[in-house]
């Protein structure tokens, strides 16, 4: 039914598409907005980058009454998220990323950048409130990026402050207990620049109902952020920007039920917080004549803590079946950043041809503390579990875009990184993962008719190998004792590397009324990173390996078309073919030749703006999703899904009053989920529990800009 309901939404775009395209050959039309990155080296219009991004700006997160990127992701082609939290932590870029985290520290696959500062591995940091852009790029970005860039990289980037003092005050409101309030100031400060400065807080009560405690907050929501950017000159070819910021999150988790809908039976219900601190200074030189040079250095403190009722019950639920454990696990982390970069600022004559370039020099440095406080089976009493896990990677970095003539242009980039990982544990595991990478692109792209740019991209990213800490610990224990041999096997997993063929095109019509941007790829994984688990009684084991290979390949396609001056119809289409290969899991199945978990087959956003008049605009958007299975490890599917989305904004003067609505069809659809037994009612047999997506949201927003 699903497949059949996406052909017919695809037929109906294909339609729209050619008779909209011969319309805009004729009528006159407003110009679409020129939209430039800062994700590269260099800030670009997106129609001139040789790679498959995305750019949504503020105006399209309101549309959607988007608070957390979460909101706003199944508007992207080729990208997923998965839940376990209480915010969406991992994503995935064409089937490509983590799904959680455990007891192992991980490496990310989709890095997150805000405001330059490395929140990989956070995403529940992302709120969107006074963020201009976010921009997503997907394919390898190792090159660009490093390690969290194998398969894309999500930057944020805050509202700039202009000279003008200028503000926004946002007041909103909204079912399930949802109260939102933000105030952003921007201007001048004399001697120190320009600078400008976000407050945000949102609490809701979250969408589940404990039958238990006879509550509905526990998986509330309670976030406060603050962000500060100064934009300061120093001295005569002297700038330096000064970014700070602050983030407190305490949200309860209480996702999983075991008769699988939203309401629960947990007795302990769990937390899902995050503390962090982070600051940035980037001091630029442009006293040179031809080239420009920035040092910048970044620090990250977060603090989180990630707890759950693991029997997700009650004592007394099933006398003689049940169990009880709670587990919690306290990461304290400090990143260091130190970058230097060089690059020209007007080409360079060499071998008949002008030349720009980039140089870099890059440090990073990760110190990750875990406490985990667990019910141990094989004791039969709490116990405690502490690792120290150091990242350290130094990589070198160039970029050379070759002008061969006014239509053609080269990029050669290449980076080199070299990573030590050493890791300790209460258990006596002492091990230090690794090696020397390297990643990079090779892009080769045409702008010889007006409006279009061709290109073909190759391109190589990478990611650190490390180590199954929890899985040398449980080697030891009496119980798994006929595992010994396959655990210790799996004491360490090697890097991974993924290679990408990408060829695209992007075309804006003379008039600037339609835009259209399409790439096609094809990925290869080497020795691909796969979770697996051992699951025995209520005891898991969860543990990465090298599979074999795996490969991905698939089209995205980006519409924008202004039809009339008061009607502008937007749209993408993605289509994904993931293959594993050589992945057996403990129990002994051969996952080979099954799609990746978490990577749809197809995905859509298809809507559709309208001024009704010069003050009021309303905006209609669907969402298709295909089915994903939920893990590499076994054979649970989410099932595929449409969403509705609608919203009418009313501006009056330096105010604008909104009504939205997510998901108004109600729909239930998963986001995470798991295959095991956890009912003591039905004496533990297996089956999938899910983890919904959240349900029919709407309410009212109010803004005054000044």
């Amino acid at each position: 039914m699903s497949q059949l309901k996406f052909s017919t939404l695809a037929l109906a775009l294909t339609s729209t598409f050619s008779a909209t395209a011969v319309q805009a050959q004729t009528e006159p039309t407003d110009i679409l907005e020129r939209i430039t990155i800062t994700g590269e080296y260099r800030a670009t219009t997106i129609d001139e980058t040789p790679t498959s991004v995305t750019a949504l700006v503020n105006a399209e997160f309101a549309e959607r009454g988007a608070s957390h990127l979460e909101d706003v992701l199944n508007k992207l082609p080729n990208v997923n998220f998965s839940g376990g939290s209480s915010r969406a932590r991992f994503i995935q870029i064409r089937g490509i990323g983590e799904r959680s985290q455990f007891v192992d520290p991980i490496n990310p696959s989709v890095g997150l950048l805000i405001d330059g500062i490395n929140y990989s591995g956070l995403g529940q940091a992302a709120q969107l409130f006074d963020i201009s852009q976010v921009e997503v790029y997907r394919g390898p970005q190792s090159g660009r990026f490093g390690a969290d860039g194998l398969a894309g990289m999500i930057v944020l980037e805050s509202t700039r402050a202009q000279a003008e003092f200028s503000g926004l005050w946002h007041l909103g409101v909204g079912n399930y207990g949802e109260r939102q309030g933000g105030l952003a100031l921007g201007g001048e400060l004399g001697a120190l620049g320009t600078a400008r400065l976000s407050v945000y807080q949102q609490r809701s009560d979250g969408f589940t109902e404990n039958l238990y405690l006879q509550r509905d907050d526990t998986q509330s929501r309670s976030e406060r952020m603050a962000r500060l950017n100064v934009f300061s000159d120093l001295a005569q070819n002297w700038s330096l920007q000064t970014t700070v910021h602050a983030l407190s999150q305490d949200n309860g988790y209480d996702a999983f039920s075991l008769d699988n809908t939203r309401q629960t039976l947990s007795d302990e219900p769990g937390e899902d917080d995050l503390s962090s601190f982070a600051a940035r200074m980037a001091l630029t030189f442009n006293g040179f004549e031809s080239s420009e040079w920035l040092v910048s250095y970044s620090y990250l403190d977060a603090d989180s803590t990630y707890s759950y009722d693991e029997d997700w019950s009650f004592v007394g639920i099933a006398p003689g079946w049940e169990y009880s454990s709670f587990d919690s696990y306290q990461r304290d982390r400090h990143d260091h950043t130190l970058e230097l970069r060089g690059l020209s600022t007007q080409p360079v004559q060499w071998l008949g041809a002008e030349h720009d370039w980039v140089v870099g020099l890059y440090r990073y440095q990760r110190d990750e503390r875990l406490q985990r406080d667990f019910f141990n089976f094989d004791l039969g009493s709490q116990d405690r579990f502490l690792s120290d896990y150091d990242n350290r990677h130094l990589a070198v970095y160039g970029e050379l875009s070759s002008y061969l003539n006014s239509d053609w242009t080269l990029t050669t980039g290449l980076r080199g990184e070299r990573y030590d990982n050493p890791y300790t544990d209460n258990n006596g595991v002492t091990e230090e993962p690794n090696d020397t990478m390297w990643g990079g692109r090779l892009s080769l792209s045409y702008q010889g008719v007006p409006g279009h740019l061709y290109y073909a991209t190759l391109a190589r990213g990478y990611k650190p190998g490390g180590v199954n800490g929890e899985a040398l610990g449980k080697a030891q224990d009496p119980s798994l004792t006929e595992l010994r041999e396959f655990l210790q096997a799996r004491s360490t997993f090697a890097p991974e590397l993924l290679t990408s063929i990408e060829l695209g095109h992007k075309w804006a019509s003379a008039d600037g009324a339609m835009a259209l941007r399409s790439a096609l790829f094809v990925q290869a994984r080497d020795d691909v990173q796969l979770k697996g688990w051992i699951n025995r009684d209520q005891s898991f084991v969860g543990y990465l390996q090298n599979a074999a290979s795996g490969s991905v390949s698939g089209v995205e396609v980006e519409w924008d078309y202004q039809w009339t001056e008061a009607a502008k119809w937007f749209a993408t289409l993605a289509w994904l073919d993931t293959e594993i290969e050589g992945f057996v899991t403990e129990d002994g199945i051969d996952m080979t030749g099954r799609d990746q978990a978490h990577a749809p087959n197809y995905q859509a956003n298809i809507g559709l703006r309208y001024n009704i008049s010069d003050a009021v605009t309303a905006v209609v958007q669907v969402d298709a999703k295909d089915g994903f299975y939920y893990s590499d490890s076994h054979f649970s599917r989410a099932e595929a899904v449409e969403l509705l989305h609608a919203r009418i904004d009313w501006r009056v003067g330096g105010w604008n009053l909104s009504a939205w609505a997510r998901n108004l069809t109600d729909e239930t659809y998963g986001i995470r989920g798991f295959f095991f037994g956890n009912d003591p009612r039905i004496e533990y047999a297996a089956r999938t529990y899910e983890q919904f997506g959240e349900p029919r949201r709407f309410g009212f927003t109010a803004r005054y800009a000044f």
